[in-house]
Order: structure tokens, then C-alpha cells, then sequence
């Protein structure tokens, strides 16, 4: 009986582990990144903040750091007229469709020593992952629309 139960908890541990393609993933992701741009599903002018941070242009060439295996991070902003330094984040990639690559991606920002003082993440479509470039994508309701936000990044 010991040994059925033992086989059974074996099984169970392996079947909740990430899957292959998440763990491709997260070895992909991690590293250095920019954000490169940072554009929308409509044209036009919008005063959007980004991850209750700062603006698109205080973001746009922000520099990312991802480190998979205790799946933390940091960014860090570099635009003069924005408020300047290093952010500390988590992040959780999870598998939506494998057949399609269609994932999702769970941004927290913490301080340095990775507790969130509100508790609160932001779920992002990881879009796009390859060795050199990476989309997410944050779709809002604007005037009742869905309005998708665009953040695209390379790898340094």
C-alpha cells in the first residue's frame, strides 16, 4: 500500500511540473532585455501607466533582467525625465495552448527583497518569444472597446 501511495504522490508531483514548453521558456527568457517600443491596437495619443509604475516613454528602453530558476527580475528605467532606477519584479509563465504558443504571463512588482506591498500582479499575453524578441500584450477596455497595449522587447 505504502508504495501504490508513494507512486501515486510521484505521479501527481510530476504532472503539476511545468511543461516542456514553459520550461523552453523561461530558459529563452532569461537574461538581459529592452523594451524597445512600446505602441497600440489604435492610433492616437493616450496617457496610459504602465504596470501602475510609470509612462510609455519613461518605459520605452527600460532595460529587464530575468532570472527563471526563482522566476524574479528587475527592470530598470533610464529616461532622464522619468523617475530613474531599478524595480524589482516575479514572474510566472503559464502554458494557455500549446498548440498555438499562446501563453500567459504574471508580473508582480515587489521590493528588493521580493514581498509585494499591495499584492497586486498584472497578467500579460506573452505574445511573442524567441531568442531575439519578445511581445506582451495587455488588452484594457477603453470607452468600452477592448484596447490592446503593445510592449516589445530584444534581447541584449
Amino acid at each position: 500500500m505504502k508504495k501504490l501511495m508513494l507512486f501515486i504522490f510521484a505521479i501527481t508531483l510530476f504532472n503539476c511540473g511545468a511543461s516542456k514548453t514553459v520550461r523552453l521558456s523561461k530558459k529563452t527568457i532569461k537574461g538581459q532585455w529592452v523594451m524597445n517600443s512600446i505602441n497600440y491596437s489604435e492610433a492616437g495619443t493616450y496617457n496610459v501607466t504602465l504596470l501602475n509604475d510609470t509612462t510609455k516613454e519613461c518605459f520605452e528602453q527600460s532595460t529587464w533582467q530575468f532570472i527563471p530558476n526563482n522566476n524574479t527580475g528587475t527592470y530598470n528605467i533610464v529616461n532622464d525625465n522619468c523617475s530613474n532606477g531599478e524595480r524589482n519584479f516575479i514572474f510566472t509563465i503559464k502554458e494557455v495552448d500549446e498548440t498555438t504558443g499562446l501563453y500567459s504571463f504574471l508580473l508582480k512588482p515587489t521590493n528588493a527583497k521580493g514581498k509585494s506591498e499591495t499584492n497586486q500582479g498584472f497578467r500579460l499575453k506573452l505574445s511573442t518569444l524567441s531568442e531575439t524578441n519578445m511581445q506582451w500584450q495587455q488588452t484594457v477596455s477603453l470607452e468600452g472597446k477592448p484596447f490592446t497595449i503593445n510592449m516589445n522587447f530584444s534581447k541584449l
